[in-house]
């Protein structure tokens, strides 16, 4: 390979230098080429976290003739728009970015976002001018003045949802049920309580609402014995040796070795503070 490329260093810039340095690889070693590819294409995913100022990073991993294209389509909508006019004030990658919310939700305009609102902040905050940080379920606080302008702006849907906690602890107690064509209010429960896995130090995000105790050993269907956890975690905690035991308060995880870990249930609205309660 070091023969191949060697004429071409004093000529070429690093970016077509990579792509020539690519060229050879695959040709010296082309089923290597090809099974690098299948298996890169295998682990093509869309991720979202969050990112200053109440924005956040929607990336997608994608083959690469299928994200060029992707962008390709943006950047047309983006220059006929600037063409037509109805970019108004936008920039062209504001408009990128607007386009592609439009097109993935089928919404009118990017703003017309429907917004369930399940007061995880104090009542005066939505409807007056409080200051409390309002919390958005997996990602965290944002100002109430930018809480409320999410749900004043938006030109669509606004659901309202009371949720009723404890005034001494601030623990999640009940849910409305009214709201949208959705079911399994416990499970929300859950969620909106637990924010991220449970399990102490894990902050993965949650994919299972499942048993603290199973119920093949007796375990409640209930909100005290819910714990909302990552895949990972809830496969393990059914392996040998791992047993996890939950009340209102807190949850307990015994480990095969012989350690101990305990998580406070945390308030609504501030998952993150419960970390400073884990203890061994």
């Amino acid at each position: 390979m070091d023969e191949q490329i060697a004429p071409h260093l004093a000529s070429l810039g690093t970016r077509r230098l990579g792509a020539e340095a690519r060229r050879i690889a695959q040709s010296l070693d082309v089923e290597g080429a090809v099974a690098h590819l299948e298996r890169a294409e295998s682990e093509r995913r869309v991720t979202v976290r969050p990112a200053p100022g109440g924005m956040a990073y929607l990336t997608a991993l994608l083959p690469m003739v299928q994200a060029v294209s992707v962008y390709a389509a943006l950047t047309r909508e983006a220059d006929t728009a600037r063409t037509t006019g109805a970019a108004r004030d936008r920039g062209k990658g504001q408009v990128m970015a607007d386009r592609l919310v439009e097109l993935v939700t089928g919404q009118d305009t990017a703003r017309d976002v429907p917004v369930e609102i399940q007061l995880l902040m104090p009542a005066e905050t939505l409807l007056a001018e409080g200051e409390a940080a309002a919390w958005i379920p997996g990602h965290g606080p944002i100002p109430a003045p930018a809480a409320r302008r999410v749900v004043g702006h938006t030109q669509g849907e606004v659901f309202l949802r009371r949720l009723y906690t404890s005034p001494r602890t601030g623990e999640l107690v009940a849910m409305d049920s009214r709201a949208r064509e959705f079911t399994g209010q416990l499970r929300k429960m859950i969620l909106l309580r637990d924010d991220v896995c449970r399990t102490p130090w894990c902050d993965a995000p949650i994919r299972h609402a499942d048993h603290a105790t199973p119920h093949t050993k007796g375990g409640a269907t209930s909100y005290a014995n819910g714990s909302g956890l990552c895949e990972r975690c809830n496969y393990i905690k059914e392996a040998a040796g791992w047993n996890h035991q939950a009340s209102a308060s807190h949850l307990t995880v015994a480990t095969p070795t012989g350690h101990t870990y305990s998580v406070d249930t945390p308030a609504v609205g501030r998952a993150a503070e419960r970390r400073a309660g884990q203890t061994a």
